[in-house]
């Protein structure tokens, strides 16, 4: 118990122990070879008990004194205690001279307590200590204030982002109440009149709403976000998203998507692979001529191996990457998986953007066949 108070004791004020021994060490030994001359010991044990005093002692009442919050009384308090600690360091001098002068460790013959020379050194000592410890304490409670401030800054911080989640949820709420609202049905029958009606006089707008509309669909079935979906849907979505972007773009896009092995049966952490698609679009070049962006699913040995490469956009036209999807996968992934997959990022030596994603995964209908 005593070693551990110790510990603590050290611990925090141990930075007192070090300044105090530097400066001492300074005094005693820099300055005495300086001047090639040394003082009795028992002088600097005399000298250094009043100043240890008077320092700690000064701290201690000007930290009660500068609470007040009258400046006027506060400079009053402060002025008496000046005096009074002047007094109480040439008192306390003088009884440590008569102590030591009677055990021996100085000569104290000759000493008078109204000896100009002694009041005066006195007097510049406990000055010196008692600006020290006014700086002292002045100094602690800057770093006191500012640490309030920081933590006041750091709940404004948090109470902010605690009011911008309220107003996401409260957007996201007002969407969810609003999508209840449409009649699924509705929406479908009329995408599907326009389809019809659009599919002789323009077949590629006609198209696009059959693609747009098959998304819509797949959104609105959407499971709860703790569940796995099919992996064939997963990849229709992604074929309906490369045929939006071809047919907004006049079939500029060179994008490929390599589907390698028996998905049926393979379930996935929904949205993943269309986020690493998206990415593609917002922040890839996909109209590069001999370096197409490859979307690839390949499933081999109940282990599933899924990439994505673009070629890095120059920057014109395009969204700052920041990886929030980059993360938001990552997490869903281990939120699924643990630690037992692998999902790597990164641009190769041709300037391409690579993902990866490995997963070990078991097809039920697989497991079925063998019980067969």
């Amino acid at each position: 118990m005593i070693q551990v108070t110790l510990k603590n004791f050290w611990k925090k004020y141990k930075l007192h122990f070090i300044i105090w021994g530097i400066y001492i060490i300074y005094e005693v030994f820099i300055l005495g070879f300086a001047a090639k001359q040394f003082r009795p010991v028992g002088a600097y044990i005399l000298v250094y008990i009043t100043n240890i005093f008077v320092f700690y002692t000064h701290a201690f009442l000007v930290e009660k004194v500068i609470k007040d919050k009258s400046a006027t009384l506060k400079f009053f308090k402060i002025l008496g205690l000046i005096i009074l600690m002047l007094f109480a360091y040439i008192l306390l001098t003088y009884i440590l001279v008569l102590l030591f002068g009677k055990i021996g460790l100085i000569d104290s013959e000759g000493w008078n307590f109204i000896n100009r020379t002694f009041v005066l050194s006195c007097i510049y000592r406990s000055l010196l200590f008692i600006g020290f410890a006014t700086g002292y304490v002045y100094i602690i409670k800057s770093f006191e204030d500012q640490k309030k401030v920081e933590i006041l800054e750091r709940q404004n911080l948090i109470t902010q982002i605690e009011k911008q989640s309220l107003e996401t949820d409260l957007i996201q709420s007002q969407n969810n109440f609003l999508r209840s609202q449409i009649n699924p049905h509705f929406l479908f029958n009329t995408l599907n009149f326009i389809y019809n009606d659009t599919r002789k006089k323009a077949p590629m707008a006609a198209d696009a709403i059959m693609n747009l509309s098959e998304m819509m669909r797949y959104a609105l079935k959407q499971p709860a976000a703790s569940e796995l979906v099919p992996l064939r849907e997963e990849v229709e979505q992604i074929e309906h998203l490369i045929n939006l972007h071809k047919l907004r773009t006049a079939n500029t896009i060179n994008m490929s998507l390599e589907v390698n092995g028996d998905l049926f049966g393979l379930r996935f952490p929904p949205l993943i692979l269309l986020t690493l698609v998206e990415n593609i679009f917002k922040h890839g070049n996909v109209t590069h001529s001999t370096q197409p962006a490859t979307v690839k699913i390949d499933y081999k040995e109940n282990t599933l191996n899924i990439s994505t490469i673009n070629m890095v956009n120059d920057g014109r036209g395009k969204h700052e990457s920041h990886h929030v999807g980059l993360e938001n996968v990552a997490n869903r992934l281990k939120s699924f998986y643990k630690n037992d997959f692998v999902f790597k990022y990164y641009t190769d030596p041709l300037n391409r953007y690579v993902t990866e994603i490995s997963v070990g995964v078991v097809n039920p209908m697989a497991r079925l066949n063998i019980i067969r």
